[in-house]
């Protein structure tokens, strides 16, 4: 089984993968973010490493995708294939920072992907204002994402919003995050789990 939690910068991704991932004994598939090499520099000169970046992020969680289905293990990931695709990449290409002919290159390697691949059994999307975006990214105080602007923030949640109205690959819980604290608060956690065992039994 392949469970994906989705949302955008400061969401609380992996706070919530590490927690379902010990709760349900599910092997936790984490977002490639310290040892990135593409990381800092992209944060320094978006234009410049906007498409290195994307197709890194392309590549490590097509092998996550792989790995999960040839292994056959109970896997829960921190941020899915698709959100690079529907709301990074385009982001980047609209504000000016990805060239047309490197968005059109990233574009259909992804499609390609995306026919080799199997959507997640359960997509639970992170659902946060820019407030508690900024509040949550303030908080674990990561040097490269100090830079990281407002606008930039709410342009991403925008995408994120049409993403998700859009989504048909298959089943989706979506977690209002502004008003729990679920890394501190038990019963917050319980919520959560409460409203994924009804969506996993409604799986089988």
């Amino acid at each position: 089984m392949h469970i994906a939690v989705a949302g955008n910068i400061g969401s609380g991704k992996t706070t919530l993968t590490r927690l379902l991932s010990k709760h349900y004994n599910w092997k936790p598939q984490y977002e490639d973010v310290d040892d990135n090499p593409y990381l800092n520099d992209f944060y320094e000169d978006m234009q410049r490493w906007s498409f290195n970046l994307q197709i890194y992020f392309l590549n490590s969680r097509f092998n996550q995708i792989v790995e999960i289905r040839r292994k056959g293990e109970q896997v829960i990931q921190d941020r899915t294939i698709y959100e690079d695709a529907y709301i990074f990449a385009p982001n980047l290409h609209t504000m000016g920072l990805m060239s047309t002919r490197d968005f059109n290159n990233y574009s259909s390697l992804f499609q390609l992907m995306c026919s080799l691949i199997q959507p997640p059994d359960l997509l639970i999307y992170l659902r946060a204002t820019v407030p508690t975006l900024v509040n949550q990214i303030q908080k674990r105080g990561r040097d490269y994402e100090k830079s990281i602007r407002i606008d930039y923030l709410q342009r991403l949640n925008e995408r994120y919003e049409a993403w998700i109205g859009g989504y048909k690959l298959g089943n989706l819980l979506i977690v209002e995050v502004d008003n729990l604290n679920f890394s501190e608060n038990p019963a917050d956690l319980r919520s959560i789990i409460n409203k994924i065992d009804a969506q996993i039994h409604g799986l089988f």
